[in-house]
């Protein structure tokens, strides 16, 4: 169930920068966290380039899982955005617009460290909206079956995340890790380093898709005998003079900050990752050899549940409430009248959202000719009812909205879903899908009916000021 709840959106209070290298471009990269509007999220803007695209946070836009969580929107790319990601959500932050000037945050330490240092040096800034969360109700699956990984989440009054790693080696082992409270962030999981197998750092290394890593920002497990060339290799690639295995099993230089560091990483991760869902989550995640694949598949099977469940879900409301407008005040604002005048109430209005109600009754004068036997409202009054309800939201952001008239410019994704009757109390919710300017106003409208969605379109109103006035 998705809800807004009392707990206030949240962004920095100013920007800070970071510089470093690319993991796997080896590029110079300096990026900057600047603080964003509600209702904004996690968004890259790639400021090198023309135009300074931005790629949005969002699942959708996941292209690649090799050695991170990669994006692309308009062939515009953002490479292993999972750390800093992990960073925001771990600070309990909402709204942040990422400015890089290459493809590819820089690593840093390997962890999300020095990301979550440089957010509380900005500071954090409470907002004025209210934050959406999605409220797990059911048991949500993904299972890749092709290696065993599985991602569930369970109800659970927090966010919490256990994770569970087994890579099937003797030197890494089995490990858990979890986190009861995401307060606990910054303590328990932030500075837990990314890392890699021998293996997988030799192939990485002869293929030239490793350029940025050194000691210091992963840590090797040692999962194979090393031969006295390939040390040599390594030894020149990370412009060591000696390099050795530890009794643990880990190339040296590199101290583990946690037995099971690996498990707190992979946690990370998950939190990183999961952010792309686009919406806070209330819930439990169990993510079993959970890996960036597994990861971005169960968030864009999450984000789709969400979207569902948000297009319909009903407004909570009062119905027996006071109005905030009655029939007298809307028609005070609204140049309509009866037989045209499809709106009786209005129960909520905010500067971005409104809710309005109609009661349909037999005594319509649609009903008379559809049809006759068997009345049914024509879909085009849901939609000129809910333009109308629309009306009250764009014309009560100027001081005089008796001297302006509300037109329809254009009207899309429009959708009928159920049948609506005599009997029958239409529920309007309206919310702005752009700022109001000079007028104009984009609205996502939805009618309800019997606990259920019954049409929805997307709406462009303008308001003018009648001539004369």
């Amino acid at each position: 169930m998705v809800e807004r709840i009392s707990t206030k959106q949240r962004t920095i209070k100013e920007k800070v920068t970071l510089q470093g290298v690319g993991l796997h471009t080896g590029e110079n990269v300096t990026m900057s966290f600047v603080p964003a509007q509600e209702n904004h999220g996690f968004a890259f803007k790639r400021v090198d380039l023309e135009g300074e695209p931005v790629i949005e946070a969002d699942a959708n836009y996941v292209v690649n899982t090799q050695r991170g969580t990669n994006l692309e929107k308009n062939g515009v790319k953002i490479q292993t955005s999972e750390h800093v990601l992990a960073a925001l959500v771990g600070l309990d932050i909402d709204n942040v617009l990422i400015e890089l000037d290459a493809p590819e945050p820089p690593i840093m330490d390997g962890s999300a460290k020095f990301f979550v240092e440089a957010l509380e040096k900005a500071g954090v800034a409470e907002q004025e909206q209210e934050r959406e969360e999605y409220m797990v109700k059911d048991v949500v699956s993904y299972r890749d079956e092709a290696t065993g990984s599985e991602i569930t989440v369970i109800p659970s009054d927090q966010y919490q995340i256990t994770t569970m790693v087994d890579f099937g080696t003797k030197v890494l082992g089995t490990q858990n890790a979890n986190l009861e409270n995401l307060s606990d962030f910054k303590t328990e999981i932030a500075d837990a380093r990314t890392f890699s197998f021998l293996h997988e750092l030799e192939m990485l290394l002869e293929n030239g898709l490793i350029k940025g890593g050194d000691l210091n920002n992963a840590i090797v497990y040692v999962d194979k005998e090393i031969s006295d060339s390939t040390m040599k290799k390594l030894e020149k690639a990370f412009k060591k003079e000696k390099l050795s295995v530890k009794p643990n099993g880990i190339l040296d230089n590199l101290t583990l900050h946690y037995p099971n560091e690996a498990a707190r990483h992979k946690l990370l991760d998950v939190i990183g990752d999961l952010a792309l869902t686009g919406t806070r989550i209330r819930g439990k995640v169990i993510a079993n050899k959970p890996g960036h694949y597994v990861n971005t598949q169960f968030a864009k099977k999450l984000q789709k549940i969400i979207k569902q469940e948000r297009r319909n879900s009903v407004p909570d409301i009062d119905l027996h409430a006071p109005p905030v407008k009655d029939i007298n005040q809307i028609m005070e604002m609204l140049p309509h009248r009866p037989p045209f005048l499809l709106v009786d109430k209005i129960m909520e209005l905010s500067e971005e959202h409104v809710i309005g109600v109609k009661n349909v009754t037999m005594n319509e004068p649609f009903f008379v000719g559809h049809f006759p036997g068997a009345p049914v409202m024509p879909g085009v009054l849901q939609i000129e009812a809910m333009a109308q309800t629309g009306g009250i939201l764009v014309l009560s952001t100027v001081p005089d909205p008796e001297n302006y008239l509300t037109y329809l410019l254009k009207i899309d994704n429009v959708r009928y879903k159920q049948q609506v009757v005599p009997g029958d109390t239409l529920i309007f919710k309206l919310n702005l899908l752009s700022p109001i300017r000079r007028g104009i106003c984009q609205m996502q409208a939805r009618a309800y009916a019997n606990g259920r969605l019954v049409s929805e379109a997307e709406i462009m109103a303008q308001i003018t000021k009648v001539k004369g006035n």
